[in-house]
């Protein structure tokens, strides 16, 4: 069976799931959303299949398996748009 015939066999459980019940969220804009949806991936017993699927399919976009992904590479973080800051903030400034 492969990944994607895995994931046509979906019990009714499955769509409980956060990715099911809040699709936007696991492809939001803001960082703190994509953070939520890749926490909400941990416990997720689709995990694994999950991104093995999305690597499978090249996805472009989103939280998949619990990793973020952006023009089809993994990323540990989303940035905030906007240009990123010439001088960084001293630690624990600006919290």
């Amino acid at each position: 069976m492969t990944v994607m015939q895995g994931a046509l066999a979906m019990s009714e459980e499955d769509l409980t799931l956060p990715c099911r019940t809040d699709p936007e969220l696991f492809f939001a804009e803001d960082p703190a959303d994509v953070e939520l949806a890749k926490s909400l991936c941990l416990e997720c017993p689709l995990r694994k299949a999950c991104l093995a699927g999305a690597l499978e399919r090249k996805e472009p976009w989103g939280v998949w398996g619990g990793e973020l992904f952006v023009r089809g590479v993994i990323v540990p973080r989303k940035r905030p748009r906007g240009r990123p800051r010439k001088n960084p903030l001293p630690d624990g400034a600006g919290v």
